[in-house]
């Protein structure tokens, strides 16, 4: 298995250089976060007196990080060694906390030989 963390992600359908070997499809990683009621009740004062809402940017990036690692995983167990069209989706739970996904299109990338 290729180490998940020397997959290639990129928001693009194709990468300069590289001509795509095989598509191996879809692949995808999801994390959820649970809100801390004591940031969740400190995040309400802040919006009266408005700023940003570190707790909840906290949480944010926490899930896409961990949704894109897991992708990255789930590409590396195909054998892809690239993930191409890299989108993100968020999910609002509420008062309870939030979730990401990460997907992509997983495929195995060959470096072409300098024109």
């Amino acid at each position: 298995m290729i180490n998940p963390a020397a997959v290639f992600v990129v928001t693009t359908e194709n990468v300069p250089g590289y001509r795509v070997v095989s598509v191996l499809g879809e692949v995808f990683g999801v994390s959820s976060r649970s809100r801390n009621r004591v940031a969740t009740q400190g995040a309400g004062l802040v919006m009266v007196s408005g700023g940003e809402l570190d707790s909840f940017t906290d949480l944010v990036a926490e899930c896409r990080y961990e949704a894109l690692e897991r992708m990255r995983l789930a590409a590396a167990e195909r054998g892809a060694n690239a993930v191409l069209a890299l989108r993100f989706d968020t999910e609002n739970m509420g008062d309870s906390g939030g979730a990401a996904i990460a997907y992509g299109t997983a495929v195995v990338l060959s470096r072409q030989p300098d024109a």
